[in-house]
């Protein structure tokens, strides 16, 4: 019960927390909303993974990728975990989140997809 309940207040923590202005940059919406599960470089390593189940996405993996786009990646984060079939401990953030913090956010977590293999 105790290894749910520090994610959760983790979480809870986050809700409250003062906006992020819209010229903040996505590395730094991402480090204020998203790190504290995801990890600070999107290794799904974050101080609330470890409690979690599932364990959240590791966005530097070419597998997490193969079946994401841009508008997959906004519509998560606008809309949360549940309202594309994962994991509902997702939080929505598209309340929370301006359209430049949200824009500036997907922008970030678009670059962390693996440059593709080129054939030789």
């Amino acid at each position: 019960m105790i290894r749910l309940l520090a994610p959760l207040a983790a979480l809870s923590l986050l809700l409250v927390a003062a906006p992020a202005s819209a010229e903040e940059d996505g590395k730094t919406v991402f480090g204020t909303y998203c790190s504290t599960c995801h990890g600070a470089d999107g290794a799904g390593d974050g101080a609330a993974a470890a409690g979690l189940d599932p364990k959240p996405a590791n966005l530097n993996e070419a597998e997490f990728w193969k079946t994401r786009d841009e508008a997959a990646i906004k519509k998560v984060i606008a809309e949360g975990g549940q309202a594309v079939g994962k994991s509902p401990l997702m939080t929505a953030w598209g309340a929370v989140l301006t359209k430049e913090q949200m824009d500036a956010v997907v922008k970030f977590v678009m670059s962390k997809k693996p440059a593709e293999k080129k054939a030789e």
